[in-house]
Formats: structure tokens, C-alpha cells, sequence
């Protein structure tokens, strides 16, 4: 029963246009940064390179498929939670506003399995996405300007990984990143179970973001407490596996936060769903 009512669920999800403005969006915009750096990607690495060139000799090709898929990945990846807003709150909000959702709670299926398949159809797209974003960055960005090590410029200093050391850490780097999203998607879910249109959920779910990141970003102390336990502050975990040696501690501390986060926002969208008034 649950596989069939997520079934239903992605269908709804297929049938809706707002679903491919994400996708089409990371298509146009990614297609948009590869012809650009094809076209003038030397100019963006001396930016990179021109303050080492006095101290360090460069060799090979550093502009490749690698690096390409590390910049877009830093360029997009914040602006990807609007993209997964605009679509999984809508989800229960938007049933609600068309009057369906009185229908679909009055069918011999429990309210706990609806939402369960409305969250497994919400992990699903937001999987879809991210393997768009993978596939146009690292796949396609590889296949343009081929294969490479990997420079990296952090804040203390530069570090270069060979080819052989790079994809596990893109491969974990998107699984953290697609949990992080996950997390925006659950938000916006269980914001949809309080709202009875669909822009109030993505509006909240964007404007909890915008907030969050400016707490997070703010060196006041009061914030430093709070801070390590907001969401968006371990959105840019994928980062982390990037750095040499690899922070482990790191890496499970933002996974649990990001698990955490899920769970408490689930508790809470399965509490309000299934008290959800289908009468008025």
C-alpha cells in the first residue's frame, strides 16, 4: 500500500509543471557556466593561480572536468533548496487549496502512510535533482574538458588532489549534500501541513533558510551556541570532504544534525496530519 500510494504521489509530482523548472533551471544554468568556461575558463584560473605564481610552478591542465564540477557545485548548491521548495510544499498545501485533500484522507489508507508516501515521493524528486546536478557537473564537465587533479583554494592555503583521490570524495560529497536537501524538503512538507495554499510553505521554508544562514554567517557570540545546531550551517558539509587530512568528526557531527533535524520536522508533520481537520 505504501509503495503504490508514493507511486500516486510521484505521479502527482510528474503531472505538475513547477516540477521541471528545477531540473530545466540547473540544465540552462550549468549549461550556461560550462560554454562560458570553455569559452574564456583561462582568465577565471589566473584569479586562482595569479597569487601563488611566484612561489609555485603549475603543470598540466589545471582547467578539467574536475575543477568545473567542484565550481558549480559551490555556485548552485545554495540556491537548489528553492528549487526543492517550490515543489514539496507544495505537496499537502496544495492538495488543501484544490479541496483534494478531503478526498485522499477519506480513502481506506492511513493518514501516517499518506505522509510516509508523500515524503518518500519528496526524498525521490529531490534524488532526481541531485543526480541532474551530478550528472551535468562532473559527468558532462569531464566529457568537455576532460580529467585532471583537482585544485582546491581554502582560506589557509592550496590543496591538489590527484585524479585517483577524487571521485569517492564527489560521491560522498553529493550523498551529504543530497541529505541536507532532504532536510529542506522535509521542512517544507511539514510547513505544508499548516498551510492551505501553496506559496506560504515555500515562502516559510525560504525565509527560515535566509534567517538561519544569517545567524550562522553573524560572528556575534550570543549566536555561538545555537549555531552548530542549525540546519543550514551543515549544508556546506559536502565541503568537507575536500579537505586533507579528511575531518571525520566533522562529517558524522553535520550528518546527525541533518538526521536530527529530519526526524524532529517529521514528528512534528505526522502530529499536525493527522490532526488535520477535513470537515471545515
Amino acid at each position: 500500500m505504501l509503495f503504490k500510494s508514493t507511486y500516486n504521489e510521484l505521479l502527482k509530482i510528474a503531472f505538475k509543471p513547477r516540477s521541471y523548472i528545477g531540473i530545466a533551471g540547473i540544465i540552462l544554468i550549468i549549461s550556461i557556466i560550462l560554454f562560458a568556461m570553455k569559452v574564456d575558463g583561462s582568465f577565471y584560473i589566473s584569479l586562482i593561480t595569479g597569487q601563488f605564481d611566484q612561489s609555485l610552478l603549475f603543470e598540466g591542465e589545471i582547467l578539467n572536468g574536475n575543477l568545473i564540477a567542484y565550481i558549480i557545485i559551490q555556485m548552485l548548491i545554495i540556491h537548489v533548496p528553492l528549487l526543492i521548495a517550490f515543489v514539496t510544499g507544495d505537496l499537502v498545501s496544495g492538495e488543501s487549496a484544490m479541496g483534494t485533500i478531503r478526498l485522499l484522507l477519506t480513502k481506506p489508507v492511513s493518514r501516517s502512510t499518506i505522509l510516509w508516501s508523500k515524503f518518500f515521493a519528496s526524498c525521490i524528486y529531490t534524488l532526481i535533482v541531485m543526480l541532474c546536478l551530478a550528472f551535468m557537473s562532473f559527468v558532462l564537465g569531464k566529457l568537455i574538458f576532460g580529467q585532471g587533479d583537482l585544485m582546491v583554494l581554502k582560506s589557509d592555503g592550496l590543496i591538489v588532489f590527484q585524479e585517483g583521490d577524487i571521485t569517492w570524495r564527489f560521491f560522498y560529497g553529493f550523498a551529504i549534500a543530497f541529505l541536507s536537501l532532504v532536510t529542506v524538503a522535509t521542512l517544507a512538507l511539514t510547513l505544508s501541513c499548516f498551510s492551505e495554499n501553496s506559496i506560504g510553505p515555500i515562502v516559510a521554508t525560504m525565509g527560515i533558510i535566509l534567517l538561519f544562514t544569517i545567524i550562522g554567517s553573524m560572528d556575534v557570540p550570543v549566536f555561538d551556541v545555537i549555531r552548530p545546531f542549525l540546519f543550514t550551517t551543515h549544508m556546506a558539509a559536502w565541503r568537507y570532504f575536500f579537505d586533507d587530512p579528511l575531518n571525520t568528526t566533522n562529517i558524522f557531527y553535520s550528518i546527525t544534525i541533518l538526521v536530527a533535524h529530519i526526524g524532529v520536522l517529521l514528528a512534528i508533520a505526522f502530529y499536525k496530519f493527522n490532526k488535520k481537520d477535513i470537515l471545515s
